[in-house]
């Protein structure tokens, strides 16, 4: 399933992804001149632009260069050029992917340049979302058919006259146009332009209070702070969503899944090993999340943090 984008370093890269959404420019030339080198103790990590998917860079750099000796190098890369660079060697490995069948087949299956590296352990959902105290005044809210009766408390200055359903950035993948149009619901999707300028505004509608409509996924830490009440859209079923511009359905639950470039898996000793065996859970991750993006830790500071309270976890990775 075509999830989070159509494409979920070292600290300071990492302050950037924190500022920035899953649309973030491509950034494969940064790719580290050691990536997939013959010997070489180094392994560069792919970084979407969103905070779950930097607590995994995180973690697995700090116990790649402290556990086992490794240089690590983080490239900052949106979704689709990221399965590019993996294929070329630019990278070697890819953490958090929420599912892209094309380059699946084409990179995977047919040129055989990736291999799949295993699930991450966590399970990846997208849909929309009201705030419960929302939901809790007008619990029919969380039923699509009844949106439009809130359509006119749900309006923005940006819905020209419209609900709003906010969505993050343009370059996600997002069926909710085609689902707004096929559903013929009364609203208009605003983009908030990246994953932190969407957290700002729910923040900020949170804060006063208000009513609003978000597209939003989990794993996630935001809902710790603003809780969410899903709504419900008609039932997903397999294929349902296989042509985008009659998607009248809800998006999946998808097991998030690691790639890791061919030759790299072949021959990338301890470090290969560890990357495939690293296997979490969505709390883990949201354990992380929170130190970085909330308690404004550095990514290595909540690393360490985390490392320091898991042995039990991480040690299984390293054998």
């Amino acid at each position: 399933m075509r999830l989070r984008t159509r494409m979920s370093t070292t600290a300071a890269v990492g302050a950037l992804l924190l500022l920035t959404g899953c649309g973030a420019a491509d950034m494969t030339k940064q790719a580290s001149p050691f990536a997939n080198a013959q010997g070489a103790r180094t392994v560069t990590l792919s970084v979407q632009s969103w905070v779950g998917a930097q607590a995994n860079v995180a973690v697995a750099q700090y116990l790649l260069e402290h556990k086992l000796g490794y240089r690590v190098d983080t490239v900052q890369v949106d979704e689709v050029p990221a399965w590019d660079a993996l294929s070329q060697g630019r990278v070697d490995a890819l953490l958090e992917d929420w599912g892209h069948p094309e380059q699946e087949q084409r990179y995977v299956r047919d040129k055989k340049t990736i291999v799949n590296g295993g699930e991450l352990g966590v399970t990846g959902h997208i849909g929309w979302y009201v705030p419960t105290y929302f939901a809790k005044q007008h619990p029919d809210v969380t039923d699509w058919k009844n949106l439009d009766k809130y359509a006119s408390q749900l309006r923005t200055a940006e819905s020209g006259g419209k609900g709003q359903l906010m969505d993050g950035s343009p370059s996600y993948v997002t069926n909710d146009k085609a689902l707004v149009n096929n559903l013929d619901l009364n609203y208009q999707v605003v983009f908030a332009g990246s994953e932190a300028a969407q957290i700002t505004q729910i923040k900020q509608f949170a804060k006063e209070e208000k009513p609003f409509l978000t597209y939003w996924y989990a794993p996630q830490w935001l809902f710790k702070k603003v809780p969410m009440t899903e709504v419900k859209l008609p039932a997903y079923k397999e294929g349902c969503d296989a042509d985008p511009a009659k998607v009248a359905c809800a998006y999946p639950h998808t097991p998030l899944q690691k790639y890791l470039n061919a030759d790299f898996a072949e021959s990338g000793g301890k470090a290969a090993r560890f990357l495939k065996d690293f296997n979490w859970t969505t709390e883990d991750q949201n354990e992380v999340s929170l130190l970085i993006a909330d308690q404004k830790l550095s990514p290595e500071e909540a690393a360490k943090k985390w490392v320091d309270g898991h042995e039990s976890t991480w040690r299984a990775w390293l054998s």
